[in-house]
């Protein structure tokens, strides 16, 4: 089978209008939008306008488009799982934003649902593709800088929101909105393990009841300790990325990284000496360093591009689906955790 595949997309708001449509409108190859809905008239006449597409005011009407083959669910998350659920029991295949689902038990529904329609599910986790993760995750796989120790994370940023994201009613708060793209990639990382779950989150600058605040921390015997922070409580933003290993390490940001390392068999052998060392300092020596860097380079693509790329692979050619929604399972496992862990606590 080949040919556009012939997409209805769901919620023409900030995610579904620029993450999803405008993207979707320059893979001509690849994709074309048929249809659209959103309860807002002038989104829809928008719709219209640059696809020539079909829109309608409810989700219903969307999923009974017969020409609709592929649905673009990028409406507030806590419609997410009831919608995908009626998409794939409507038979269409479903790419879903992220959040996944409100709660776990409600993604498990989403997987049940796909497993017993046949039909493909996949969640917009496109931070996977994010160049700067990719050139980490390939770094740290290289082995050169030892024993990964620790990989910490920082999403910082200060500033006060006041969207339908920042109310709980929606699905809102930093937790499961920016956090999902920051624990999805984390787990990529982290490896096959189970991890342990500290989590705190706080209500900072927020105007709504949902957090703006979140640490987290993931441990297991044999992986990196990870630590996460999305907050829009930092002033004084920290690195991107920070990277610890036993023989070198890696900091920088999204668009430029670097990183330095040393050989073992470049350092004189040592054995613990019980003795006090003649001039009372502490030990040291000169370690070989090898720098390397990275910067983010022009005509690069972006997450999303690559993301509908390796969709249409799947969807067209049989390729294994890249983002399964058991992986993503993982994501809302971790999310769930540190609801739990704070409900306990009352630190939201």
């Amino acid at each position: 089978m080949s040919g556009e595949v012939k997409v209805g997309i769901a919620g023409l708001g900030r995610s579904g209008w620029r993450n999803h449509a405008a993207v979707l409108g320059t893979l001509p190859e690849m994709y074309r939008v048929v249809a659209v809905s959103d309860p807002l008239e002038e989104r829809r006449r928008e719709a219209v306008e640059k696809f020539g597409c079909r829109a309608y005011p409810d989700f219903e009407s969307l999923i009974g488009d017969d020409e609709v083959e592929l649905v673009v669910i990028a409406t507030p998350s806590h419609l997410h799982a009831p919608q995908t659920i009626k998409a794939l029991e409507a038979g269409k295949n479903v790419v879903c934003e992220k959040p996944m689902a409100a709660t776990l038990a409600e993604a498990d529904a989403m997987i049940e649902a796909y497993k017993k329609t046949g039909r493909l599910l996949t969640i917009f986790q496109n931070r996977r593709y994010d160049p700067d993760f990719l050139k980490v995750k390939e770094v740290i796989q290289s082995g050169k800088l030892g024993r990964i120790v620790l990989i910490k994370m920082s999403w910082h940023s200060f500033g006060r929101r006041w969207d339908w994201q920042t109310l709980k009613k929606f699905g809102g708060g930093e937790l499961r909105n920016t956090a999902s793209h920051a624990i999805d990639q984390a787990l990529q990382l982290f490896g096959d393990e189970e991890p342990e779950v500290f989590c705190d989150m706080q209500r900072t600058l927020t105007l709504g009841d949902a957090e703006d605040h979140v640490k987290i921390i993931l441990r297991a015997p044999g992986a990196p300790m990870v630590d996460i922070e999305v907050t829009r409580a930092c002033a004084y933003p920290q690195s991107w990325w920070l990277i610890m290993g036993t023989q070198g390490g890696l900091t920088g940001s999204t668009t430029s990284l670097k990183w330095k390392y040393f050989n073992p068999e470049d350092l004189p052998p040592r054995q613990v000496d019980e003795k006090p060392t003649p001039d009372r300092s502490y030990n040291r020596e000169e370690i070989p360093w090898i720098e390397e860097t990275w910067n983010l380079g022009e005509g690069y693509k972006r997450g999303t591009f690559l993301f509908y790329e390796e969709l249409y692979k799947t969807l067209r050619h049989g390729a294994p689906l890249a983002i399964t929604p058991e992986s993503v399972r993982r994501v809302m496992w971790v999310i769930e955790k540190c609801r739990e862990l704070c409900e306990g606590r009352g630190c939201v």
